[in-house]
């Protein structure tokens, strides 16, 4: 890899762990100056979004109300949540309010962590290999962020009603610890965000020679199990939630196919040109 702005000096070992430590120090610096908006906005965070899918206006379970209203049914039409939610730790509060504002920055700095990282990686690239990646950040952004839509709309608010409405026996209420609740939005949201890079990760490993079309192609009907595995670990266990989680995925799969399939054709374009020069 050669030094920005030099490009006739090859950077030592050392020169990259320090270039790599900068970017590191940048990305942190970025999302703990948002960590500390989010633990300023508290309200904004906790009552709106943390605790917006337990509440009955939510826009998901509106929708879902009204169209099972039209199919003659009363699904997802309530008044209140079964359960309430509690605390049992001296610093259980303020720890949620926290880990909460650290994660809330993660998120919203992922384009920028995104952009340390390209930055970091993109002196060692070839030319064409960066024209082939320009809009890397922006595509990679906006997947990750429909899939924390994805998963604060459809998946966080399906769990919390399944979970919430479950019970074994009449004689048991639930009271939900709120790390364990802020837990399944957390991960229901982030797990959706990383999911939806798919097609992306494909891209990566299609370019360093560890996948192929033909190989995606072969190996679907096991990518289908893996997906509805996936789509059980990050769903409540009932079939809806997880059919919702899998189509997305598989069309993402798909893409992938796709995706995988112009790389090895610019490859080999790049390939025949070496060769007629």
């Amino acid at each position: 890899m050669k030094k920005i702005g030099s490009p006739e000096k090859e950077m030592s070992f050392l020169d990259h762990l320090e270039e790599l430590r900068w970017h590191l120090i940048r990305s942190t610096a970025a999302v703990m100056i948002l960590a500390v908006l989010a633990f300023i906005f508290k309200d904004f965070i906790f009552d709106t979004l943390i605790f917006g899918p337990k509440r009955p206006d939510f826009p998901t379970y509106r929708m879902f109300c009204n169209i099972s209203q039209a199919m003659g049914m009363d699904s997802f039409c309530f008044q209140e949540m079964p359960f309430r939610i509690q605390s049992r730790t001296v610093g259980g509060q303020f720890a949620a309010h926290m880990w909460t504002s650290i994660y809330a920055g993660i998120i919203v700095a992922f384009p920028y962590i995104l952009y340390e990282f390209w930055k970091f990686i993109k002196p060692g690239l070839k030319d064409s290999e960066r024209r082939s990646s320009r809009g890397f950040i922006v595509i990679a952004s906006l997947l990750f962020f429909t899939g924390v839509l994805f998963g604060y709309y459809l998946i966080t608010p399906l769990s919390i009603n399944f979970l919430g409405n479950y019970r074994v026996s009449e004689e048991v209420f639930n009271d939900f610890d709120l790390d364990s609740y802020i837990s399944l939005v957390r991960t229901s949201v982030l797990a959706c965000g990383i999911v939806f890079e798919l097609p992306i990760i494909m891209y990566i490993l299609t370019k360093i020679g560890l996948v192929t079309p033909q190989f995606l192609r072969k190996y679907r009907k096991f990518a289908l199990i893996i997906v509805l595995l996936l789509s059980a670990v990050i769903t409540p266990p009932d079939i809806v939630s997880q059919i919702m989680v899998a189509i997305p995925i598989l069309i993402l799969y798909e893409v992938s196919i796709y995706i995988s399939k112009i790389v090895i054709r610019n490859q080999e374009k790049e390939l025949r040109k070496r060769k007629g020069a």
